[in-house]
């Protein structure tokens, strides 16, 4: 696990902070040298927060944001179910990829980067690096 601060303000709505938690977290990625493929990649059975490569492996990582911990830490909102349905979607956006000629992956890892998000503090990022 790693942490990362970033100076800014939280926005004001749950959208804007989840908008804001994922740009946070997609730079901490890119600052440990991955490239984001993807960002909010749907299709009909959900959504996909970043994807990104480090070298031949695949990355996606689930983006929990709070801006605080009242209703529990940001990464206990992943239970078992929702790791279920990431990596049901994580086939569907290789198969996708697959399918448009793309060239593959040599192994996916699923992460999980929690984002607190507090008023008059800069942003704390907890990477869990292959969290299931």
């Amino acid at each position: 696990m790693s942490t990362t601060h970033v100076a800014d303000e939280p926005p004001p709505d749950r959208r804007e902070l989840g908008r804001h938690g994922e740009d946070v977290a997609a730079e901490h990625l890119a600052a440990r040298g991955l490239t984001v493929l993807d960002r909010n990649w749907r299709c009909r059975e959900g959504e996909l927060d970043l994807i990104a490569a480090d070298g031949e492996r695949l990355v996606v990582a689930e983006v929990k944001t709070r801006s605080g911990t009242g209703f529990g830490f940001p990464a206990e909102a992943v239970t078992r179910v929702k790791a279920a349905r990431i990596r049901r979607l994580a086939q569907h956006w290789l198969a996708e990829r697959h399918a448009a000629g793309a060239a593959g992956f040599a192994e996916v890892r699923f992460d999980v980067l929690a984002v607190l998000v507090v008023p008059g503090a800069a942003p704390q990022v907890e990477h869990y690096e292959g969290a299931f």
